[in-house]
């Protein structure tokens, strides 16, 4: 079985074989990393991430896993979109704007149970910085250093970054459980 740098080096080199399989193997893990962040347009941002893998081929030095690589991507790709969001007059601050905020919708309708519920509609209501770092670490199974490499910032920030979150999504998730009307609940009349 080939592994992940050979088959994108061979889809480099034009083999669409290549490329479907490294876009099978790693779709839905792109996929949940886009799906609780954004409403519309989650299949662009998937196929930006994966032509963005192709296109920065040569610049990636392979230190990393293609993983880390990989999400790297997808995330300076989530980047792009809410910056071009905010061109259209949305918040732009992602240490202190939350999913709920930039792509508003309720995210009862991926759960199907109400703790599954009650933890998305928390994780889209705190700082968008927080949802990513908990979602790659707890989701896909990312270590400090893969963090630090996928976000651009010190692993000593990833370690008090996740602290912060672990904290924020607490709170909130206790907050969400004692509003009536959270995740599809009927408030009391």
């Amino acid at each position: 079985m080939a592994t992940d740098f050979e088959l994108l080096d061979a889809w480099r080199t034009g083999d669409r074989e290549a490329g479907n399989a490294l876009f099978e193997r790693h779709f839905d893990a792109v996929c949940r990393f886009f799906a609780n962040k954004v409403t519309h347009g989650v299949d662009d941002l998937i196929q930006k991430t994966f032509l963005g893998c192709v296109e920065a081929r040569d610049r990636f030095q392979k230190q990393s896993s293609f993983r880390t690589y990989l999400f790297a991507v997808a995330h300076n790709i989530l980047r792009a979109h809410f910056r071009e969001r905010r061109r259209e007059g949305l918040a732009s601050d992602l240490s202190e704007t939350s999913t709920d905020e930039l792509t508003p919708s309720p995210s009862a309708v991926f759960a199907a149970h109400e703790e599954q519920r009650l933890l998305l509609e928390a994780l889209r209501r705190i700082p968008l910085d927080y949802q990513l770092v908990l979602e790659l670490y707890y989701w896909e199974d990312m270590a400090a250093p893969e963090l630090a490499q996928v976000l651009a910032i010190p692993e000593g920030t990833v370690r008090s970054r996740l602290r912060r979150a672990k904290e924020a999504l607490a709170d909130k998730m206790s907050s969400l459980a004692r509003t009536p009307s959270c995740c599809g609940r009927p408030s009391a009349i």
